[in-house]
C-alpha cells in the first residue's frame, strides 16, 4: 500500500492537473465562441459563391477555363490536409490523419508508390506526422492557427492552383474537420481542383436551410451577364478557391476548439473522480496508521503494567 506521503503527493499532483484542465476548458470555450461567430459569418458567402459558380458553369463550355478541365491521366495528386497546431483535443487530429491515411492507402496508393503524391499540411500536427513518414510535403504552414488570417488561405489556395496550372499535379483534394456542433465534427475529403461539375455538398450544407436543392430555381430565367460569363468566372473562380480554403480553415478551427473544450471537460471530471478515490485511500491509510499506533501504545502500557 502506498504511504501517506505518496498519497498526499499524488493528491496534490492531480489537484494541480485539475486546475490546469479547468482553465484550459475555459480558454477553449472562449475561443470556440469567437470561432463559431467567424464560421457562421463565412458560411453564407461561401455557400452562395459556390452556388453561383455551379450555375455559371452550366452556361459555358467548361473546356475554356483551365480550372474546370479534368485531365484524362490524373496521375499526380495533391492533398491539402488541415489539422491543428496543438494537441490535447481528444481525437481531433488523429481522426483527420486517419482519414488521410485511409485515402492514401486505398485511393492514392499507386500515386504514393510511384512518388506522384504530394501533401500540403496546414497545422503542426499533420505536418510533423507525415514528415516523419517521408511524404513529399509542399510548403510549411506550421503555426498557421496561432494567428489565423485570410492571407493564409490565399497562400494555400495559390499553391494548389499554381501547381495545377503548371502541371505539378492533376487533382487537388482538401481534408478537414467540418464543424457540426460543440461535441462532434464531420470528417470531409472535398475535391478542390479541378472544380467539379456537380457541386460538392457536405453534411452541414445539406442540412442548412439556406442551401436546398430548390435554391437554384431562381435562375430558371437566365439573366444576361455583363461583361460576360467568362469574364465573370475569371474574377469569381480565384475568389471561390480562396474562400473555400478559408471556410475549411475556419471549420477546422471551430472544430478544434470544440474538441479541446470537451476533452478538457472530460479530463477535469476524471481528475475529480480520481481525487475522490485518492482521498478515500488516504483517509483509510491514515485511520490504519492511527489504529496501529493506538494498538502499539496500548500493548506497551499493558506490558509495563505486567512487568
Amino acid at each position: 500500500m502506498a504511504s501517506l506521503r505518496d498519497l498526499r503527493s499524488r493528491i496534490n499532483s492531480v489537484s494541480n492537473t485539475q486546475q490546469l484542465t479547468r482553465a484550459m476548458k475555459m480558454v477553449a470555450a472562449a475561443k470556440l465562441r469567437r470561432a463559431q461567430e467567424s464560421i457562421f459569418a463565412a458560411r453564407p458567402y461561401a455557400f452562395k459563391i459556390a452556388e453561383i459558380i455551379t450555375h455559371l458553369k452550366s452556361q459555358i463550355d467548361t473546356s475554356i477555363h483551365p480550372l474546370f478541365q479534368s485531365r484524362e491521366n490524373a496521375d499526380k495528386v495533391l492533398l491539402v490536409i488541415i489539422t491543428a497546431d496543438r494537441g490535447l483535443a481528444g481525437a481531433f487530429n488523429s481522426n483527420i490523419i486517419k482519414l488521410a491515411e485511409q485515402a492514401i492507402n486505398t485511393q492514392f496508393a499507386a500515386h504514393r508508390d510511384s512518388g506522384r503524391l504530394f501533401l500540403t499540411c496546414v497545422g503542426r500536427k499533420g505536418h510533423e506526422h507525415f514528415k516523419r513518414r517521408g511524404y513529399q510535403l509542399i510548403g510549411d504552414f506550421r503555426g498557421a492557427f496561432d494567428k489565423l488570417t485570410f492571407s493564409t488561405a490565399d497562400v494555400v489556395a495559390s499553391v494548389a492552383e499554381d501547381g495545377f496550372l503548371e502541371g505539378k499535379w492533376d487533382e487537388v483534394y482538401v481534408l478537414y474537420n467540418e464543424f457540426k456542433n460543440t461535441i462532434s465534427q464531420n470528417r470531409i475529403m472535398e475535391p478542390f481542383i479541378p472544380i467539379p461539375l456537380e457541386r460538392f455538398i457536405t453534411p452541414v450544407m445539406e442540412s442548412d436551410s439556406m442551401d436546398t436543392p430548390v435554391a437554384t430555381s431562381k435562375y430558371a430565367d437566365d439573366p444576361i451577364y455583363e461583361p460576360g460569363v467568362e469574364q465573370i468566372l475569371n474574377v469569381l473562380v480565384p475568389r471561390f478557391l480562396n474562400y473555400q480554403i478559408w471556410r475549411a480553415l475556419l471549420e477546422s478551427n471551430a472544430s478544434e476548439q470544440g474538441a479541446r473544450m470537451v476533452a478538457m471537460d472530460n479530463a477535469t471530471t476524471n481528475a475529480g473522480d480520481l481525487l475522490k478515490e485518492l482521498k478515500l485511500k488516504y483517509n483509510r491509510a491514515r485511520q490504519d496508521a492511527i489504529t496501529t499506533e493506538l494498538i502499539e501504545i496500548t500493548s506497551g502500557a499493558d506490558a509495563m503494567e505486567a512487568g
